[in-house]
């Protein structure tokens, strides 16, 4: 871990992996997620990326299902709230299912676990039924 990011606030780590994902770059990402990260989307099997990842290499493959099954149009966090360990986002997004041209758009809820200046557990709460409809 860099002298920087020992010096990040619980909030700035979420945040710079934010501005990593929005960017599309998985290797910066990786570089605030803890080796032992564990990724909890929820939602049914017909969204490519639902499931319990497990790790960078799961996550990898997390991240890349993501980018190859969506199109990011939009993914604005709009409010986050910290406590401790703990930082829950609230926020909007709007994706394109690749497979269908379908769109989906949703609030989300985010709950991101921070360990040593990385993120060890995240999960996302959206409206999946917009998903299933858009892959489906």
């Amino acid at each position: 871990m860099s002298t920087e990011q020992r010096e990040m606030s619980t909030e700035q780590v979420v945040q710079a992996a934010y501005e990593c994902f929005g960017a599309g770059d998985i290797p910066g990402m990786l570089e605030y997620l803890h080796t032992n990260v564990v990724i909890e989307f929820y939602g049914p099997s017909v969204i490519p990326y639902a499931g319990i990842w497990r790790g960078h290499d799961q996550v990898t493959r997390w991240l890349e299902t993501v980018y190859s099954s969506v199109d990011v149009k939009v993914f604005e966090p709009q409010e986050m709230i910290s406590d401790r360990d703990k930082v829950v986002t609230t926020g909007r997004l709007h994706l394109v299912a690749k497979p269908t041209g379908r769109e989906i758009e949703s609030d989300f809820v985010h709950v991101v676990t921070v360990t040593d200046g990385k993120w060890s557990r995240f999960r996302d709460f959206m409206n999946t039924a917009v998903a299933v409809e858009a892959f489906a």
